[in-house]
């Protein structure tokens, strides 16, 4: 009987190492097998998407920073610098925007225009009262559906500069900041007349002029081609048109000049510096049928959106 056993015994092992001779793999895929029963919470099996990293920005809210995820921010500056009744393209086209500018500022911004302004979800509530959820829904849509996209120029973020309205093209960068953007150049806007009034009238009286600008009396002496001012004559000085928009607080540097008693009225066309994206552009180009990458291409030049991780 031992003899019978001793030689079964002897069988098996033999058996056995004939097989691991003709299929050396069997280890391996034993192993793999293993792995795939015993997988770590971090290694993607059967295809699952592994979680990118979270960018964060680095948000200054006064004396305090706050720390915010990319896209949890972008909500909330959507939501404060674009209506958020426009078209889901024109939000489309902020975010992408929006995303660009904190990425071109290294993620640390403030929550102001000197920035991109921010509220967070109380102000927000506070803001939209009943219609919250609803308003919510739609610029998170906007994010979400533009994850992770920016706009490059020869592979770098560009500085997505963005305003709110002009009156019928946008302005070259050198025109009013002094240096030339090779993506940020005049281009045709003319939706924005169609969407909102573009047209404002602010009167300055003689004695706030002098005080100012050293003259009441003013005159334009040039503008550039889209109807911006170029330069003005005040007394026996000269002022950019960037100049009398910022020290006479107008909203835009495309004006015209009209003589009052007393004073000057000052009729502006559009709102904000003029350059990049126009956002009443924007909703119009939506409105019309755009979409979102069409709107971003037509007011950057030559720029290309890339998808990007962090």
């Amino acid at each position: 009987m031992k003899m019978i056993m001793k030689s079964f015994a002897i069988l098996l092992f033999l058996g056995y190492t004939f097989f691991l001779i003709f299929h050396p793999q069997t280890e391996a895929v034993n192993h793999a097998a293993s792995v795939l029963i015993n997988k770590g919470p971090d290694m993607p099996v059967n295809n699952e998407a592994v979680d990118a990293p979270v960018q964060y920005v680095a948000v200054m809210r006064g004396n305090t920073q706050v720390d915010l995820p990319l896209e949890e921010y972008l909500i909330g500056v959507v939501a404060s610098e674009m209506p958020v009744t426009f078209e889901l393209e024109a939000l489309k086209a902020q975010a992408v925007a929006a995303r660009t500018f904190a990425s071109a500022r290294g993620y640390s911004v403030d929550d102001t225009t000197a920035s991109q302004v921010y509220k967070d979800n109380e102000q927000l509530k506070s803001q939209w009262l009943d219609q919250y959820d609803e308003y919510y829904k739609k610029v998170k849509q906007a994010v979400e559906e533009t994850a992770n996209q920016i706009l490059v120029y020869q592979g770098e973020p560009i500085t997505a500069a963005f305003f709110s309205s002009c009156m019928s093209a946008t302005t070259n960068a050198q025109d009013y900041w002094q240096n030339e953007v090779p993506y940020l150049r005049s281009v045709a806007s003319p939706w924005d007349s169609e969407t909102v009034d573009i047209t404002r009238s602010k009167e300055v009286d003689d004695s706030t002029l002098t005080n100012t600008l050293g003259s009441s009396q003013l005159a334009v002496l040039s503008y550039y081609d889209n109807g911006y001012v170029k330069t003005v004559q005040a007394g026996s000085q000269q002022y950019t048109g960037r100049q009398i928009r910022e020290m006479l607080g107008l909203a835009s540097s495309c004006f015209t000049i009209e003589r009052i008693e007393n004073g000057l009225r000052f009729i502006t066309y559009g709102s904000g510096h003029g350059i990049g994206m126009s956002q009443y552009g924007a909703q119009g180009m939506a409105l019309a049928g755009y979409t979102y990458d069409e709107i971003l291409h037509h007011y950057y030049t030559d720029v290309e959106i890339k998808t990007t991780l962090v």
